[in-house]
């Protein structure tokens, strides 16, 4: 299983992005996909998660800002970013809860970041 997010870049303050990420491989079933961030020296932070069913969950620093959708044909999901702010960068990663066959247990894998800026 891969999964490879798109869509990063540098943007002006009060600007938008959206990212993109896709899944790929053995899947069976995904479960959820969710979005996170990190900045050098912090933890990853949690942004927002979705279920297939169209479920969302968002961390309190990015709700009023970010939306969270999915698209359950093209296993992937992305990230309307509002309103950025300098503070807002860091690297972008995503991630998907799935079963790779019907009887797999659910695993979560991980994608390799997105670089997203935000400066004048």
């Amino acid at each position: 299983v891969q999964l490879v997010e798109s869509g990063g870049g540098l943007v002006q303050p009060g600007g938008s992005l959206r990212l993109s990420c896709a899944a790929s491989g053995r899947i069976f079933s995904i479960n959820a996909m969710g979005w996170y961030r990190q900045v050098p020296g912090k933890e990853r932070e949690f942004l927002a998660d979705i279920t297939s069913g169209g479920r969302t969950n968002y961390g309190d620093s990015v709700k009023d800002r970010f939306t969270i959708s999915i698209d359950n044909a093209k296993n992937t999901v992305y990230l309307q970013m509002n309103n950025l702010r300098p503070e807002d960068t860091a690297v972008y990663y995503c991630n998907a809860d799935l079963r790779s066959t019907p009887i797999a247990m659910s695993t979560t894998y991980w994608g390799q970041g997105t670089q997203v800026t935000v400066s004048s």
